[in-house]
C-alpha cells in the first residue's frame, strides 16, 4: 500500500508530548520527512531518534511560535535539512488552565496566551507559505479547538481558538492561488499528557466528561493525527478553508445528558 505521503517534507509545532508528537509520529509512517519544533529540547529531539528507530526521518529544531525568528528558523531548517516544505500542522499552543476569572486576568496572561496560541499559528503560515509556493504548493493545518466554535470562562483562549479558525479561512483564500490547502481541526476531549494528568487527580470528572460525549469516551491523540495527515494528503484535494470538528460528538448536541442516578 502506497504511503500517502511519501518523499514530502513536514513541520509539526508543539511536537514534543500530546496530539503534536503522535501526528509527527503519523507522518513519518506515512513517508514524510518531519520536523519536530517545539520549545522543550530534551523531549523533541528524543522523539525524533523515537522516529528514527523506527525506520523513519526526522529532526528537532527547538522553537518558540512566538517569537518571529524562531519560527523562520524552523522553516529554513526544514528547507536546508531536507530540501524544501509541503505540509505543516500548526499545533503549538498553550492550554487556558489559571486564566478563567476575566476580573483577575491580567494584561501579560491575555498577551501570552494570543501570541502563542493566535499570532504563533499566523506567524507559522506567513513563512511557511513562501517556501511551499517554492515548491509548487502544499497544505496546511492548523489545530483550533472545540472552544472555537463555542466558548469557555477563558476570554484569551477562546478568543484565540476562535482566530484560529478564522486566520485558516482567511489563509484559504489567499493562497488558493499558489496551490496551498489551509484547514484547521477543532478538537474536543483529547487523552493528552496534560489532561490525562488532571483527570487522574479528579476521577469524577473523567466519569462525567465521558458521560457528556455521545460516543461515551474521551478521545485518543491518534484520533486527530489521522485527521490531520489525511486533510495534509492528496486525498482531499479540493478541501480547503474548512474547520473538521474531532470530538465525539460533543458539539452535535444541544444540551450534555442529564446525571443517572447511582
Amino acid at each position: 500500500m502506497a504511503r500517502r505521503l511519501e518523499g514530502r517534507v513536514a513541520i509539526v509545532t508543539g511536537a514534543s508530548s500530546g496530539m503534536g508528537k503522535v501526528t509527527a509520529f503519523q507522518l513519518a509512517r506515512e513517508g514524510a520527512s518531519v520536523v519536530l519544533a517545539a520549545r522543550r529540547e530534551e523531549e523533541g529531539q528524543a522523539a525524533a531518534q523515537e522516529i528514527r528507530d523506527q525506520g523513519g526521518i526526522a529532526k528537532f529544531i527547538r522553537t518558540d511560535v512566538s517569537k518571529w525568528d524562531d519560527v523562520s528558523a524552523m522553516v529554513d531548517f526544514a528547507v536546508s535539512e531536507f530540501g524544501g516544505l509541503h505540509c505543516a500542522f500548526n499545533n503549538a499552543g498553550i492550554s487556558a488552565r489559571g486564566t478563567d476569572d476575566w476580573l483577575a486576568l491580567s494584561e501579560s496572561q491575555w498577551d501570552q496566551m494570543i501570541d502563542i496560541n493566535l499570532k504563533g499559528v499566523w506567524m507559522c503560515i506567513r513563512l511557511q507559505a513562501p517556501a511551499m509556493i517554492e515548491g509548487g504548493g502544499g497544505s496546511i493545518v492548523n489545530n483550533s479547538s472545540v472552544i472555537g466554535r463555542r466558548g469557555t470562562g477563558s476570554a484569551p483562549y477562546t478568543a484565540s481558538k476562535h482566530g484560529v479558525i478564522g486566520l485558516g479561512k482567511s489563509a484559504a483564500v489567499q493562497f488558493a492561488k499558489n496551490k496551498i490547502r489551509v484547514n484547521t481541526v477543532a478538537p474536543g476531549f483529547i487523552m493528552t499528557p496534560i489532561v490525562e494528568a488532571r483527570l487522574a487527580d479528579n476521577p469524577a470528572a473523567a466519569e462525567m466528561a465521558g458521560k457528556a460525549i455521545p460516543l461515551k469516551h474521551i478521545g485518543e491523540s491518534e484520533s486527530i493525527a489521522e485527521t490531520v495527515t489525511w486533510l495534509l494528503s492528496d486525498d482531499c484535494p479540493y478541501i480547503t478553508g474548512e474547520c473538521i470538528t474531532v470530538d465525539g460528538g460533543l458539539l452535535a448536541q444541544l444540551l450534555p445528558p442529564p446525571p443517572t442516578e447511582g
